[in-house]
């Protein structure tokens, strides 16, 4: 994951599976529910879904994945729901403030009301609360930036960094979404999925190319989860852009069930190839205290 690309302001646009991953923190089931409930449109549980609720969705979703925006033509055009439906839904979000719409090019995107509910809807378990002071241990002992962040979807999303000590250090936004298979965090929270959920997201996300060190087949995709299985870490060596690198684990629920994961995230010239492994055993026993904090481990 690089920290050099998200330190701008996304506005919080790509945060909405945030508030669905958040509700339904508790269970230890998160992607089985979404994917029955939210994504499938067929079986039992299809006859009790609300159209217009549904679309509304689908609409806060594809703005999720375009942060530039998109203007009430191209939505109707990329979902193919009536014009008429979309307008009376658009004009709903942007009424309550879930959407914003620029007057020069009419263009909608999220608000960072979506971001607020999502904090809401995890702070039963109080996440961040729980893993902050933690987290600056870890930074004081690697200097440099601490992060946290959960699964949404194909992505992950930041929700909390502890900034580094060095002079020259990442900042990452809060709601900045992550690609899975090329950053640290996103391969320890896949990894530790149960397998069913790893496989099916395996068939989901696009192994997209940033650069030579980019993950790009599923067959290696498939080792490199193990493998960091393996381990209990997993490492970002400039995966998505040369010259950064992360170290990250992922956190445990009382179910051992990967609800988010955290990190440090540096140049390659300070996290060099040797002491990555050290630093990933650092993270995995940081990782594993905030875990516990969640009632993860044996019983006492």
């Amino acid at each position: 994951m690089s920290a050099a690309i998200y330190a701008v302001d996304m506005g919080g646009w790509d945060v909405i599976l945030l508030v669905k991953l958040g509700l339904l923190y508790k269970t230890g089931c998160v992607w089985w529910f979404f994917e029955s409930i939210f994504m499938n449109g067929n079986g039992e549980s299809s006859k009790y879904h609300v159209p217009n609720l549904e679309r509304a969705l689908e609409i806060l979703e594809l703005l999720s994945e375009h942060g530039e925006g998109l203007s009430l033509t191209s939505v109707v055009e990329k979902l193919g729901y009536p014009k008429n439906s979309v307008f009376r839904i658009t004009k709903t979000l942007l009424d309550r403030g879930y959407l914003r719409r620029a007057d020069d090019t009419k263009v909608f995107t999220l608000t960072h009301k979506m971001l607020t509910l999502g904090y809401g809807a995890v702070s039963e378990y109080s996440l961040v609360e729980k893993s902050l002071d933690i987290m600056r241990e870890l930074r004081d002992e690697v200097r440099e930036t601490v992060l946290i962040g959960i699964l949404s979807g194909t992505y992950g999303v930041v929700l909390e960094q502890v900034v580094g000590s060095h002079l020259f250090k990442f900042m990452v936004n809060p709601g900045r979404r992550f690609p899975l298979h090329a950053s640290a965090p996103g391969k320890a929270m896949w990894a530790f999925l149960p397998a069913r959920e790893r496989e099916m997201l395996l068939e989901r996300v696009e192994l997209k190319r940033y650069n030579d060190n980019t993950i790009t087949d599923k067959g290696a995709m498939h080792e490199e989860l193990d493998r960091v299985r393996e381990a209990g870490y997993a490492i970002d060596r400039a995966e998505e852009v040369e010259g950064v690198r992360c170290v990250g684990a992922a956190v445990l629920d009382q179910h051992g069930y990967p609800v988010a994961s955290i990190w440090s995230t540096g140049p390659s010239e300070r996290m060099e190839k040797a002491g990555l492994e050290e630093a990933g055993r650092k993270t995995v026993e940081y990782a594993r205290q905030i875990s516990r904090r969640l009632g993860y481990g044996p019983a006492q």
